[in-house]
Order: C-alpha cells, then sequence, then structure tokens
C-alpha cells in the first residue's frame, strides 16, 4: 500500500498541495479526480520523487518509499514522452532492458501487451506513424512493460475510443488483481465511477473526499428520495423537506433523516395511490459537485 501523509507543496507563493493524505490500496484501482488545477499531477510527480514535497511523508506498506520502488513504478504522463521515430516494439524491448529485464523476455513481453492493447499489427511502426489513439495505447504498454509494482496513470483514457477503452480496462485490472496499486486520473467521471474500487476527490489542493463511492456519498451527499403518486406533489413543500424538483405528481427531495422522509411517504398514501418511492442513486458527478462545493 503506498500511503501519502501529510503532503505539502508549494511554488513560490502558490500553495499546490495542502495537507494532501490518502491511501493507495493493494490490489485496487483508485480514481483520482478534480477540476483542472486541482493538484493532481502534482501529487503524481510526488510519489514518484519528480517532486520533493515540502513537508509530509509517503510510505509503503508503512516504510518510507525507496529509490527502488520509484523507479519500478509504471507510470503514464499526461503528455506523451515516447520517441516519434522509434518503432514501437523496439521502444518497448528498450524501456524493459533499462529496468533489467532481459532482451528475449522483454521481447516477449512487449508483443504479448501489443497484442492484448490491440496494438500488435503496429508493432513495428514509427510511433509517430500511429494515431493519436494508438499512441496512447503504446504509452499503456510502455508503463506495463516492465511488470511494475504499482501503477500511476494520468489521464490513461484521453483519445480512446469505447472499444480501446474497454481493452486497456482489462490489461489495467489483471495488473490490480495481481496485486498491483492502481491509481489513475481522469475528467470522465462516468468511466471512473464503472471502473474504480475507490475515489479521491481533490480541490484547490486539498483532498476533499477519499474512499468508497457508498462512503464519500454518505458522508458528503444529502440524502435525497423520489415519490411518484396519483396527487399533485405541491403539498410536500409544506411537510418542512427540502423539494428539489417537481412536476404534477412527482416529486424530488430531500430530508434531514429517513422518519422524516418516510413521513411524507405517509402522508402521500393518505392523498392517494403511491406508485413509487425510493431513495435517489447519486452519480459520481453529483457526488463530485456535491464535494467541490
Amino acid at each position: 500500500m503506498i500511503s501519502l501523509r501529510s503532503i505539502h507543496k508549494s511554488f513560490g507563493d502558490h500553495h499546490v498541495l495542502k495537507n494532501i493524505t490518502f491511501d493507495i490500496k493493494p490490489g485496487l484501482m483508485t480514481g483520482f479526480v478534480g477540476g483542472n488545477g486541482a493538484g493532481k499531477t502534482t501529487t503524481m510527480r510526488t510519489i514518484l520523487g519528480v517532486l520533493t514535497p515540502d513537508s509530509g511523508s509517503i510510505e509503503v506498506n508503512g516504510a518510507p518509499i525507496t529509490a527502488d520502488y520509484r523507479a519500478a513504478i509504471g507510470y503514464m504522463p499526461e503528455e506523451r514522452g515516447l520517441y516519434p521515430k522509434m518503432k514501437v516494439l523496439e521502444q518497448l524491448v528498450y524501456l524493459a532492458q533499462l529496468h533489467g529485464m532481459p532482451a528475449a523476455e522483454a521481447k516477449r513481453r512487449g508483443a504479448d501487451l501489443l497484442e492484448r492493447l490491440n496494438l500488435d499489427l503496429r508493432a513495428n511502426d514509427k510511433l509517430e506513424e500511429l494515431s493519436l489513439g494508438n499512441q496512447q495505447r503504446a504509452q499503456i504498454a510502455a508503463a506495463l512493460i516492465h511488470d511494475p509494482v504499482a501503477l500511476v496513470l494520468d489521464e490513461p483514457f484521453s483519445g480512446l475510443d469505447p472499444l480501446a477503452v474497454e481493452t486497456t480496462v482489462e490489461v489495467l485490472r489483471d495488473t490490480a488483481d495481481a496485486g498491483a496499486p492502481v491509481l489513475f486520473s481522469s475528467h470522465q467521471l462516468d468511466l471512473v465511477e464503472r471502473l474504480c474500487d475507490e475515489l479521491v476527490i481533490v480541490a484547490a489542493g486539498e483532498v476533499r473526499a477519499a474512499g468508497t463511492r457508498e462512503e464519500i456519498l454518505r458522508a458528503s451527499a444529502t440524502p435525497e428520495w423520489e415519490i411518484r403518486s396519483a396527487a399533485d406533489a405541491g403539498w410536500i413543500r409544506e411537510t418542512g423537506v427540502d423539494v428539489l424538483e417537481f412536476d404534477g405528481g412527482w416529486a424530488r427531495f430531500s430530508a434531514d433523516s429517513l422518519e422524516h422522509a418516510n413521513q411524507v411517504l405517509a402522508q402521500a398514501q393518505q392523498r392517494g395511490t403511491v406508485e413509487y418511492f425510493g431513495t435517489v442513486n447519486h452519480t459520481l458527478h453529483d457526488i463530485f459537485k456535491e464535494t467541490i462545493r
């Protein structure tokens, strides 16, 4: 497990990271979300040792992170960093050898990764000859080529079509299932919600929420209910709950307790047939807006 504890980082007078604290657990995919300038890339570069924090610590399984561990992390920057005039497989073999992998093993692993990412037919093409989406997949293969102990991926799904996303997800999930901690950032909140086991939401350099979707929802979002009945729903505004929307016999409202919500249900049943009553399932987008407000 990679643990960040009270990380602070400033550039001049600009305080970029403020008491960043969260865990990246082994075997799980952790989604790292926040708006532009929230501090995601700076946090990732701090994990990798590219940047040194002003204060705070980074630990692996309770001990200070080492240079060897950092070197074994698979990192994918948001800006593509491979050699444009070098052939794709040749480049993967070269990168694997830099990590100490024998050439024959590196070639086998590289060919396997390219096949799994549906890039095997372009293995001997120069990187600059590939589409942007295929270059993105080659960059993902480069992060995985040395069998990393952990993955830190900055916008790995940017530019990928839906089929390429599904293929990439399978490969990343296999890495997590093998026990590696996986941290990835993305602005595609619907994709993060579907893929990640845990979430870390940052805003203005601070962690605003961390945990599973359900944990974050319980901690940050006001519970909401939805009701649909035969009677006009306007009367609900007189019950003391916060009516968020209503249209005819349908209404969505928030209440301070389940008991209060059930009182609304009881009154609705006295007025006519209740066709539906239940809690509103929030999306990650809803949670994100609620958390950074």
